[in-house]
């Protein structure tokens, strides 16, 4: 199958990483993939890094007078590779592919993964439910919309989270044993993990006021790590809270640490405690793939992975202490959410993820009236 994955995105953010990690999927399965991004930003570097050969095009122009010249190259680049679909993974530029469609025959899928919901105008309305072949959307919040507030039918909405390399996010024991050594945490210690870019999103200051809370409560053997590094927020920021709540001593930034993985396996816990978006959790996912129990806020795809009793409303520090605090104190239940988390993440592999797109793919060109291509 011949796909166009678009992924005009300038932030190598986790919807960029789900368009760029579908392309890298099916180009690696033998499906001829095609990357269109922004020349310059980060996500196309990060598709350039991959081998993807991304082709450059202004999709986010707001000037019209840019839209012919903009659509003449499209039609040019769909002339010469011939694409079977065309899955979008931002909104701009999608009334030009759907111009597109009707002359070149492709299906069109429009792959929802940002934090917020469309606009229920006309335009927007039609767009989706009559225009385009198939709506992916990364959390069933999202699903929900379309199908009950954007009028798309129930059998062309669909829901697929995304997925990981599981032979590479597996518990790592020696790795484990490296991390928690090179910050000095023996056997004793209780880490928590929060991996994620430093954002005020990603609720980082919450989660050391409630570890601070705890370690007043008496829970000396917390340990906090904050596997990230500063994007939005400055380390000096986040150095800052850390300093102010008087947990510097059980605290470890590991910045843009070598191994990853070994980072994730030294945790007892892993929290993602955004105060929102988390449309498409790519540290959940990896968290839970390497068999560490976790831990949430309410947002987003969250409620798709994990049970309603670990994750508490975001924001809420109090709440979140007191997740904190069972996972620590209750070994039972800590190993029965580690054991569910491994049982969610067996239908979330990379290969699932790449599987649950395809059969979609052939039900979008169907609906063109073209054959199953797989």
């Amino acid at each position: 199958m011949r796909t166009i994955q678009v992924v005009n995105v300038r932030w190598f953010n986790a919807t960029a990483w789900y368009g760029i990690e579908l392309a890298r999927l099916l180009r690696a399965s033998g499906h001829e993939t095609l990357v269109i991004g922004l020349a310059g930003t980060a996500s196309f570097e990060k598709a350039v890094s991959l081998g993807l050969d991304p082709v450059p095009l202004p999709l986010n122009t707001g000037n019209p007078l840019h839209w012919p010249g903009l659509y003449v190259s499209m039609r040019r680049l769909v002339q010469a590779f011939r694409p079977h679909v065309v899955n979008c993974h931002r909104g701009e530029g999608v009334p030009l592919w759907a111009v597109l469609r009707r002359e070149a025959g492709f299906a069109l899928v429009r792959t929802r993964g940002d934090q917020r919901l469309p606009k229920g105008n006309l335009p927007n309305r039609l767009l989706h439910s009559r225009v385009v072949d198939a709506v992916i959307a990364t959390n069933s919040v999202m699903a929900r919309h379309m199908a009950d507030n954007m009028g798309v039918a129930s059998d062309r909405v669909h829901t697929i989270i995304g997925g990981v390399d599981a032979d590479r996010f597996r518990f790592d024991p020696a790795g484990r044993v490296a991390v928690r050594q090179g910050y000095g945490w023996g056997d004793d210690a209780f880490v928590i993990g929060l991996l994620g870019r430093f954002d005020r999103v990603k609720a980082q200051k919450e989660t050391i006021e409630a570890v601070a809370r705890l370690r007043s409560q008496g829970y000396h053997n917390l340990r906090l790590m904050l596997a990230g590094f500063e994007t939005a927020t400055t380390q000096a920021e986040v150095e800052g809270w850390i300093r102010d709540a008087g947990v510097g001593d059980i605290t470890a930034i590991t910045g843009r640490h070598p191994d990853v993985v070994g980072c994730i396996s030294a945790m007892d816990a892993g929290v993602v405690p955004s105060l929102w978006s988390e449309a498409i959790a790519r540290a959940a996912l990896e968290i839970m793939a390497c068999g560490v129990p976790l831990v949430s806020s309410t947002v987003g795809v969250m409620p798709d992975l994990l049970p309603g009793d670990a994750m508490c409303p975001p924001g809420d520090v109090q709440a979140l202490a007191a997740l904190l605090a069972r996972v620590h104190d209750d070994a039972s239940w800590r190993e029965g959410l580690r054991a569910a988390c491994v049982r969610r993440m067996a239908s979330l592999r990379s290969e699932d993820f790449r599987d649950a797109t395809l059969r979609v793919y052939n039900e979008a060109l169907s609906r063109r009236q073209c054959p199953p291509r797989v």
